[in-house]
């Protein structure tokens, strides 16, 4: 069986990176397994090309995707059925649980200590047009808080409200003095780009993207179980 880890695509080098590396740490963790790397747009190899080229009815698409939105529904089935592949998707990442103890490690790798309770995070995420998404999203923020005095709320650098400076103002009214962004990104790029100008601009620190972390490998993985179950207990 074969696992397509799957990403939108970037302009910016360091999304696709971010990528190559999340894959060679499943290859790592899963030596036997076939795990291989493929964007919609912007970089390459193409999902298109690489479904092409995999064993007929012998592979999982995987999106490296947070959200279940846009990109998940529409662009990669849309892929999947134009290249005539017989592939199975996983699902999305979501608000698994290592994720967000990932996103929790990445604050405490900047500074931020878990017994401080002047924090206010600002978990950014990308917005969607689906309202479902944003709401699931949003659940990012109180689950961060679990096991810490942090106070947080969810902003969206694109789309939807509340942008970051509205977030910043109703972590501030909620009396916490002491503001982090924490990007719920997987990797760095123009958009998580923006935020830190405004993280700087008033002069707050930011933490680093969930990055090729082994959790998120590990996430992964799971997800590409449940498919392959899912497509035997079909069969």
């Amino acid at each position: 069986m074969t696992l397509v880890l799957t990403a939108h695509g970037s302009a910016d080098p360091r999304s696709a990176a971010t990528v190559r590396a999340v894959v060679d740490c499943i290859r790592r963790l899963r030596p036997t397994l076939d795990a291989r790397v493929a964007f919609c747009e912007q970089n390459s190899p193409n999902l298109r090309d690489v479904l092409q080229a995999v064993p007929h009815g012998q592979a999982v698409v995987a999106p490296l995707l947070l959200a279940d939105a846009y990109h998940a529904r529409v662009d990669i089935p849309a892929m999947i059925a134009e290249s005539g592949a017989d592939v199975r998707q996983a699902g999305v990442l979501g608000e698994d649980d290592r994720l967000i103890h990932v996103l929790r490690q990445r604050l405490e790798h900047a500074g931020v200590s878990r017994l401080d309770h002047r924090v206010g995070v600002l978990v950014t995420a990308v917005g969607s047009s689906r309202p479902q998404a944003n709401a699931r999203t949003a659940q990012v923020a109180h689950e961060l808080t679990l096991m810490t005095r942090w106070t947080a709320t969810t902003a969206f650098a694109t789309g939807p409200h509340p942008t970051l400076a509205d977030a910043a103002d109703a972590l501030r009214e909620r009396g916490a003095t002491r503001l982090v962004v924490a990007p719920w990104f997987l990797a760095h790029g123009r958009i998580t780009d923006r935020v830190a100008t405004f993280a700087r601009t008033h002069s707050i620190p930011m933490s680093a993207p969930l990055g090729a972390h082994r959790q998120v490998a590990e996430t992964v993985l799971d997800r590409f179980d449940a498919a392959v179950a899912t497509r035997a207990a079909a069969a």
